[in-house]
C-alpha cells in the first residue's frame, strides 16, 4: 500500500511536470513578447532604448536593455544649469516600465537613465554565472554604465533613483570611495535596511537549492489565481485595483525562475562563525556611512518591505550622533508622523458640501490674515500635511526626508494609478528644495521662456484658446477665462460685459503682470474685478491656495450672487487657473483630487498641462500622507 501511494505521488508530480514543461516555453514566449509591448507602450521608452554590452571585474554581459533621455532643451540650458544626470535603477523582478509613470514627469526636469538587469525585462539571460547576479556584480555593473553614460554625454553629477533591491545597489554606489562621479541625491522607493538574518539565510539557500523545476512549480501554484492570487498581492497589496493587479501579474509572469533563483541568492551574505555578515545585501555599517541627501518612500501596505524599515535607516543615520554631547534620540522617534493617517473616507464628490473654514497653508511661516488659532483645518491635517517638519542632526547625510504613504499603496507604489502622481511630487520637490533649485520645472520653463507674451506666436496661440469654459463644480460656480485683451475684436470688457454680466459676477486675475485691459470698465459695467497675481509656470504654494481660498470664501458670502459664477483667469486660463480652482473644489467642497481634475479638463479641455502642477496637486492633497521628520546635520532634536 505505501509503495502504490509513493509510486501515484510521483507519477502525480510527473504528469504535473511535464504538463508545465510543455506550457513553459509558451508561456516564456509570451512573456518577451509582452515584456516588448510594455515598453512599446510608453514612448519614452520606446524611443530612447538600445542594448549594449558590458564588461566588468565579475563578468561579461553581452545584451543589456539601456535607456537614455536627454533633456528637451539640453541645449538651451547647458549654458545656465548643471544638471544631474538621474539614475533609474529597478529591483529584483522588476523592469523599466516600472519607471515609466515617474519618467513621464522626471524626463522633464533632468536627463534620464537606466537599464535592465541581465534576465530582467528585455536584458538578455545571459551569463548564466551565478557570481555575475551577486549584488556587488550589479553595483559593479551600474558603475560601469553610469561611467559609459556620462563620459559620452558630458554628465558630471548623478541622482539615484532606486525601487527595492535597487536601493541595496544604490547605498553600495554612494558609499564606494572610488566613484568617479558625485552622487547628489539618492531617492530610495520601498528599501530594504539590512540583510536576511543568519538564521533566514540558511533557510533560503536551503529552498533555493531545489530544482529549477521543482521552484518553477511552486512559483506556478503562487500565481494560482491570476490577478487575485498571493504573489500579486504580495506586490501590489491587498486592496489593489484590478488594472494594478492585472499589471503586476504580467511583470511576475515573465520573471524566469532560473534569473529570480541567481539573484535571490545574490542577495545573501556569507555568515562567519562570529555572526558576522559578508557579501549580500548591505546593511547598518554601509547605509551609516551614506552623505548625500537623501528621500525614503515606503507604502503602508507593503509587506515585501515594509514601512518600518525606513525607520531603522534613519537610525543607523542618528547612532552616527551617539559620540556628541547631543543627546541620544530614541529609536522610535523618527517614525513620528507629520500627518496621522485618515480615519474617514476619501472625500466624495457626489455629495459636495460648503466647508467655510478658512483653508490655512502646509507652511505657517507667513499664514494668511484670516487664520485663528480654533480653525479645525489650521494644520492641513484633513489633507495629510502639517505646517512644518521637524529636524533632527544626522552625522553624514545632509537631509534625509522620509515619507510614507498610507494604505493601499504598497510595493508598487511607483506604477500604482493612485500614487504615482503622488511620489512623483515628492520626489521633484525634494529634488528641487536639497539637491539644487536647477531641477524645478517652474524655474527651467522661466530661464527658457524668450519670447513676449504677445509676439506674434504667442498672440494667435492665445486666440485660438476658448474665451470663457463650461461651468465648474456645484451650480457652476467658477468659469474659466484666457485673460481679456483690449484691443481684441472679441474677448475685450465691453463684449465680455455684454454676454456674460448676467452669469459672472466677479473676474479674479491671478496673471502676475498688468492686465492688458481696462478694469475698470468691466466695474462699470457690473462685474467685479480683484488682482490676485501669482508667478506663471510654477505651481500656487500653500499660502497663495490659501488666499486665494479665503477670497473665493468672500465673494461666495456676498448676497445676490447665488446664481451666478465667478471668473478666474491667468493668461491662457489652463495650470494656475486649473490648479487653484482644483484646490478650492478638493479644500471646500470635498472632492477628491483627480475629480477636481476632471471638473476641470471636462469644463476646459485638456485641462491642467503641466505635468509638475499635476504632480505637486496630488502630493499635496494625498490623504493620510505622512511625512516622518526632515533630518539636517548640526540642527537640535525638536
Amino acid at each position: 500500500m505505501a509503495l502504490s501511494t509513493t509510486s501515484g505521488v510521483l507519477l502525480g508530480a510527473g504528469a504535473l511536470y511535464l504538463g508545465f514543461s510543455y506550457i513553459l516555453p509558451r508561456v516564456r514566449g509570451g512573456d518577451q513578447e509582452a515584456s516588448d509591448n510594455d515598453r512599446n507602450d510608453h514612448s519614452i521608452l520606446k524611443n530612447n532604448t538600445s542594448t549594449r554590452s558590458y564588461t566588468t571585474p565579475y563578468s561579461t554581459y553581452p545584451s543589456i536593455l539601456t535607456f537614455y533621455h536627454p533633456h528637451a532643451h539640453v541645449e538651451k540650458l547647458q549654458a545656465i544649469a548643471d544638471l544631474p544626470l538621474l539614475v533609474f535603477i529597478h529591483g529584483i523582478g522588476g523592469s523599466l516600465p516600472q519607471f515609466a509613470p515617474l519618467l513621464g514627469s522626471l524626463v522633464n526636469i533632468a536627463p534620464c537613465f537606466g537599464i535592465e538587469l541581465p534576465g530582467h525585462g528585455s536584458s538578455e539571460f545571459a551569463p548564466t554565472d551565478y557570481n555575475a547576479y551577486k549584488v556587488e556584480a550589479f553595483a559593479a555593473l551600474w558603475r560601469t554604465c553610469i561611467e559609459d553614460i556620462c563620459t559620452r554625454h558630458g554628465h558630471q553629477k548623478v541622482v539615484l533613483v532606486a525601487h527595492s533591491m535597487g536601493c541595496s545597489i544604490s547605498t553600495l554606489l554612494a558609499t564606494a570611495k572610488d566613484f568617479p562621479y558625485p552622487i547628489v541625491g539618492l531617492v530610495d522607493l520601498c528599501p530594504k535596511a539590512t540583510p536576511p538574518s543568519k538564521s533566514e539565510t540558511i533557510k533560503a539557500r536551503r529552498f533555493l537549492s531545489l530544482p529549477d523545476t521543482i521552484l518553477d512549480l511552486l512559483r506556478m501554484l503562487d500565481r494560482r489565481g491570476g490577478i487575485n492570487s498571493k504573489s500579486v498581492k504580495r506586490m501590489a497589496g491587498e486592496a489593489a485595483g484590478v488594472d494594478l493587479r492585472r499589471l503586476q501579474l504580467n511583470f511576475n509572469r515573465r520573471y524566469r525562475t532560473p534569473v529570480w533563483k541567481r539573484t535571490t541568492i545574490g542577495c545573501l551574505p556569507v555568515y562567519d562563525s562570529d555572526g558576522k555578515a559578508t557579501g549580500g545585501l548591505p546593511g547598518e555599517e554601509t547605509w551609516s556611512r551614506i552623505k548625500a541627501p537623501m528621500l525614503v518612500i515606503a507604502g503602508e501596505a507593503d509587506t515585501v518591505t515594509k514601512p518600518t524599515e525606513v525607520n531603522k535607516i534613519v537610525t543607523f543615520l542618528q547612532r552616527a550622533n551617539d559620540s556628541s554631547d547631543k543627546p541620544p534620540t530614541s529609536e522610535s522617534e523618527p517614525f513620528i508622523p507629520v500627518a496621522a493617517p485618515s480615519t474617514s473616507e476619501t472625500p466624495n464628490k457626489s455629495s459636495p458640501t460648503l466647508n467655510n473654514t478658512p483653508a490655512t497653508p502646509s507652511d505657517n511661516s507667513h499664514p494668511p490674515s484670516n487664520q485663528t488659532s480654533n480653525d479645525p483645518l489650521a494644520d492641513d491635517r484633513q489633507f495629510g500635511t502639517l505646517p512644518s517638519t521637524r529636524e533632527i542632526s544626522s552625522m553624514n547625510s545632509t537631509v534625509i526626508k522620509t515619507v510614507i504613504l498610507p494604505a493601499p499603496a504598497a510595493h508598487a507604489l511607483m506604477y500604482d494609478h493612485s500614487t504615482y502622481r503622488t511620489v512623483a511630487g515628492l520626489i521633484e520637490d525634494f529634488l528641487s528644495r536639497y539637491v539644487s533649485a536647477q531641477l524645478s520645472l517652474g524655474w527651467q520653463l522661466q530661464q527658457l521662456t524668450t519670447s513676449g507674451k504677445w509676439d506674434v506666436k504667442n498672440l494667435e496661440k492665445w486666440k485660438r484658446v476658448t474665451p470663457v469654459s463650461q461651468p465648474i463644480g456645484p451650480n457652476g460656480m467658477f468659469r474659466a477665462l484666457k485673460t481679456l485683451r483690449e484691443q481684441d475684436e472679441d474677448h475685450t470688457p465691453s463684449v465680455f460685459i455684454s454676454r456674460w454680466a448676467d452669469r459672472i459676477f466677479a473676474v479674479v486675475d491671478i496673471s502676475h503682470d498688468s492686465p492688458v485691459y481696462d478694469t475698470k470698465a468691466l466695474e462699470r459695467g457690473g462685474i467685479q474685478y480683484h488682482k490676485f497675481p501669482t508667478v506663471s509656470k510654477v505651481p500656487p504654494t500653500p499660502v497663495e491656495v490659501a488666499d486665494f481660498i479665503a477670497l473665493i470664501d468672500r465673494l461666495r458670502a456676498e448676497p445676490g450672487h447665488d446664481d451666478k459664477a465667478i471668473g478666474v483667469h491667468c493668461h491662457y486660463g489652463y495650470n494656475r487657473t486649473g490648479f487653484f480652482i482644483a484646490c478650492y473644489l478638493i479644500e471646500r467642497l470635498n472632492y477628491r483630487p483627480q475629480d477636481a481634475v476632471d471638473e476641470f479638463a471636462a469644463a476646459k479641455p485638456p485641462g491642467i498641462r503641466h505635468e509638475h502642477f499635476l504632480d505637486t496637486l496630488f502630493m499635496r492633497y494625498h490623504v493620510g500622507l505622512q511625512k516622518a521628520p526632515t533630518f539636517r546635520p548640526g540642527s537640535v532634536a525638536s
